[in-house]
């Protein structure tokens, strides 16, 4: 029974990565999938699970050319959704924010969050930004413990662009070897997707003690 647990744990996000990778090719050459783009990584700064490096990646791959709109894109969205898990944190804690860090298992982190922000809040946040640390914990508690906003944007744009163009640019560069890497090995590269997610929150766990 335990093995059926584990086994559906990590075949239903694989399954969800896979759909959601074959939808994204589909149609990411459409005029659509710019708006999805920014949309995506704008729900993901706050509450949304599924980084939009997901959907980058494919568009970029079905693309090459527009590595650098949909990068920009991509980063401005994000930061964007900085802003609402600002607010979240800062006037909707106690109704919202409660919701999405318990839904994350995130509670003892928050006060580890705080002092770590006392410390140096540029660097905590640029950290989590740039790294798979979920993000959206940063944004909630930088509203929270009221940070101030030009920090958070500063280095939410440092971060997030150096992530997305890094991302953008590798793909630009040898995108087409990686689209067939991802087509032939795609179970194994969905599996280690999952598992960098795990392993964001476990640092965000740890490396804030």
């Amino acid at each position: 029974m335990n093995f059926k647990i584990i086994k559906n744990c990590i075949m239903a996000p694989q399954r969800l990565l896979r759909k959601l990778y074959e939808w994204t090719i589909h149609w990411s050459k459409t005029n659509q999938a710019p708006y999805a783009l920014f949309g995506i990584a704008f729900i993901e700064s706050s509450f949304f699970p599924i980084p939009p490096d997901v959907l980058l990646i494919a568009m970029v791959v079905a693309d090459r050319k527009k590595w650098l709109r949909n990068a920009s894109i991509c980063t401005a969205g994000s930061v964007c959704g900085a802003l609402l898990g600002y607010f979240i944190g800062r006037g909707l804690y106690e109704s919202i924010g409660k919701l999405i860090v318990g839904y994350y298992h995130l509670e003892t982190i928050v006060a580890m969050l705080g002092r770590r922000y006392a410390e140096n809040a540029f660097f905590t946040v640029f950290t989590a930004a740039f790294t798979p640390i979920p993000y959206k914990a940063i944004t909630i508690t930088a509203g929270l413990f009221k940070i101030s906003i030009g920090i958070l944007l500063i280095a939410s744009l440092i971060g997030r662009s150096g992530r997305f163009f890094l991302v953008a640019g590798a793909l630009r560069i040898f995108g087409k070897k990686i689209e067939q890497s991802i087509e032939k090995y795609f179970d194994i590269f969905s599996i280690s997707f999952v598992v960098l997610l795990v392993l964001g929150f476990l640092l965000l766990k740890f490396a804030f003690k």
